[in-house]
Protein backbone atom coordinates (compact mmCIF):
# COMPACT_ATOMS: atom_id res chain seq x y z
CA UNK A 1 0.00 0.00 0.00
CA UNK A 2 1.30 3.42 -0.95
CA UNK A 3 1.17 6.11 1.74
CA UNK A 4 2.14 9.76 1.93
CA UNK A 5 4.29 10.35 4.98
CA UNK A 6 3.67 14.11 4.78
CA UNK A 7 -0.01 13.36 5.41
CA UNK A 8 0.86 11.35 8.50
CA UNK A 9 3.05 14.15 9.82
CA UNK A 10 0.32 16.76 9.30
CA UNK A 11 -2.13 14.54 11.20
CA UNK A 12 0.33 14.11 14.08
CA UNK A 13 1.36 17.76 14.35
CA UNK A 14 -1.96 19.51 13.61
CA UNK A 15 -3.52 19.07 17.09
CA UNK A 16 -0.45 20.60 18.75
CA UNK A 17 -0.40 23.61 16.44
CA UNK A 18 -4.17 24.13 16.82
CA UNK A 19 -3.70 24.64 20.57
CA UNK A 20 -2.13 28.01 19.72
CA UNK A 21 -5.23 29.13 17.80
CA UNK A 22 -8.14 29.07 20.24
CA UNK A 23 -10.45 31.39 18.31
CA UNK A 24 -10.51 29.62 14.93
CA UNK A 25 -13.25 27.27 13.83
CA UNK A 26 -12.30 23.64 14.35
CA UNK A 27 -15.18 22.02 12.51
CA UNK A 28 -14.31 19.12 10.21
CA UNK A 29 -14.70 21.27 7.08
CA UNK A 30 -12.21 23.88 8.32
CA UNK A 31 -9.81 21.19 9.56
CA UNK A 32 -9.94 19.47 6.18
CA UNK A 33 -9.27 22.79 4.45
CA UNK A 34 -6.24 23.30 6.72
CA UNK A 35 -4.97 19.80 5.96
CA UNK A 36 -5.40 20.26 2.20
CA UNK A 37 -3.66 23.63 2.06
CA UNK A 38 -0.75 22.43 4.20
CA UNK A 39 -0.32 19.22 2.20
CA UNK A 40 -0.48 21.08 -1.12
CA UNK A 41 2.49 23.14 0.05
CA UNK A 42 4.57 20.24 1.37
CA UNK A 43 6.66 17.91 -0.72
CA UNK A 44 4.90 14.51 -0.78
CA UNK A 45 6.91 11.67 0.70
CA UNK A 46 5.41 8.45 -0.62
CA UNK A 47 6.50 5.05 0.55
CA UNK A 48 5.49 1.47 0.02
CA UNK A 49 7.83 -0.89 1.78
CA UNK A 50 8.84 -1.50 5.37
CA UNK A 51 12.27 -0.22 4.44
CA UNK A 52 10.76 2.96 3.01
CA UNK A 53 8.76 3.43 6.20
CA UNK A 54 11.94 3.22 8.25
CA UNK A 55 13.63 5.84 6.06
CA UNK A 56 10.69 8.19 6.45
CA UNK A 57 10.55 7.62 10.20
CA UNK A 58 14.16 8.81 10.34
CA UNK A 59 13.14 11.75 8.14
CA UNK A 60 10.46 12.67 10.68
CA UNK A 61 13.20 13.19 13.25
CA UNK A 62 14.71 15.84 10.98
CA UNK A 63 14.12 19.19 12.69
CA UNK A 64 13.90 21.07 9.38
CA UNK A 65 11.17 18.76 8.07
CA UNK A 66 9.11 19.17 11.24
CA UNK A 67 9.61 22.92 11.05
CA UNK A 68 8.37 22.90 7.45
CA UNK A 69 5.25 20.95 8.45
CA UNK A 70 4.52 23.31 11.36
CA UNK A 71 5.05 26.37 9.14
CA UNK A 72 2.68 25.07 6.45
CA UNK A 73 0.02 24.17 9.01
CA UNK A 74 0.27 27.65 10.55
CA UNK A 75 0.03 29.27 7.11
CA UNK A 76 -2.99 27.11 6.28
CA UNK A 77 -4.69 28.05 9.55
CA UNK A 78 -4.19 31.73 8.73
CA UNK A 79 -5.68 31.28 5.24
CA UNK A 80 -8.67 29.27 6.44
CA UNK A 81 -9.41 31.58 9.36
CA UNK A 82 -9.51 34.56 7.00
CA UNK A 83 -11.54 32.76 4.32
CA UNK A 84 -13.92 30.31 5.93
CA UNK A 85 -15.78 28.26 3.38
CA UNK A 86 -19.03 27.92 5.33
CA UNK A 87 -21.48 29.72 7.55
CA UNK A 88 -20.55 29.33 11.24
CA UNK A 89 -24.23 29.30 12.16
CA UNK A 90 -24.76 25.95 10.41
Amino acid sequence: MVKNYAEQMVEEILPTVLKNYESICKCEKCLNDIRCIALNNLKPLYYDSEKGGVYLKVKSLDLQYKTDVIREIANAIKIVSQNTNHNHEE
